[in-house]
């Protein structure tokens, strides 16, 4: 009786772990693959088919890689993520909505990297910023979307934003937004923005320094708005309709600014070590500041 009873004591504890579904725990890496199939686990042996499939098995500060070349889909990231194809390409297409929407926790982060986020010219923002702590774009491709390239439009204040060798390409908005109502910091350097309505944009409230990047064959090539701040160093600005356009804070230093329409409008500073030539006209006086 008594091995009766503590059988029946022992199935009683082991009932709930066996009857718990070990499928539903999220793994710290997850995998996406061409042939993949959204039903699987996303381990490398069985891959999801879309990233969206993919993060909702991936855990918090977790990654998600492409197994090979292939089309994931668009993506909305509500927790910190790593979506990382760097050694195989991973492609978005986003016809008629945004590519990738990022709206999490004031504390998370956010890493992006060997991305080609295509719009087919229709699509509306590459990368859409809504709310987050930290995102880095690092060596993505953002082309042909009709309101924007990538645009920080967080309302969360500190916010930070990192974009490096990474191309912006043919969108009819901004190539690169940094439009927040909060006080945010961005950091650029390799960046190509080329056909957009701006390369690049500050709005009221932001501090943007670009460096190593070149600005051609846009409406505009740099731009900051009243009371925002833009920093361009080391950058070409070049073959734009307006090269430099300062209703804001904007500085330049160490840049090739040629063969615009008109280099500059508004009332820029620089430090004296620009190379201007070339312009279709000056269009307005840069204000010399000392360096230090």
């Amino acid at each position: 009786m008594f091995r009766i009873i503590l059988l029946a004591v022992l199935f009683g504890v082991s009932a709930p772990l066996l009857a718990s579904d070990p499928a539903h725990a999220q793994a710290s890496r997850t995998w996406v693959s061409g042939v993949g199939d959204d039903v699987n686990p996303c381990s490398r042996t069985a891959p999801c088919k879309t990233f969206a499939g993919a993060i909702s098995k991936t855990a918090a500060g977790g990654e998600i890689n492409c197994l090979d070349p292939g089309g994931f889909g668009t993506l909305t990231i509500t927790k910190s993520i790593t979506v990382n194809c760097h050694d195989a390409v991973g492609s978005i297409l986003a016809a008629g909505t945004n590519g990738i929407n990022i709206n999490a926790a004031v504390t998370d982060r956010v890493v992006l990297r060997n991305l080609q986020i295509q719009g087919f010219n229709t699509g509306l923002v590459g990368i859409r910023i809504l709310q987050v702590g930290i995102v880095s774009i690092e060596d993505c491709v953002v082309s042909q979307f009709t309101q924007g390239g990538i645009r920080d439009s967080r309302t969360n204040a500190n916010g930070k934003l990192l974009i490096k060798n990474t191309e912006v390409s043919l969108n009819t908005g901004a190539g690169v937004a940094v439009a927040g109502a909060a006080t945010n910091s961005v950091a650029i350097d390799g960046l190509r923005s080329f056909g957009n309505g701006f390369g690049i944009a500050s709005a009221t409230g932001n501090n943007v320094t670009a460096k190593r990047s070149t600005f051609a064959g846009n409406t505009t090539g740099v731009e900051s708005d009243p009371g925002g701040s833009l920093t361009v160093d080391d950058s070409a600005i070049t073959g734009n309709g307006t090269g430099v356009q300062a209703s804001g804070n904007l500085r330049l230093s160490n840049n090739d600014i040629n063969f615009n329409n008109t280099a500059f409008t508004g009332s820029p500073s620089t430090y004296g070590n620009n190379r201007v030539f070339g312009n279709g006209a000056i269009g307005a006086n840069l204000t010399s500041v000392g360096q230090q």
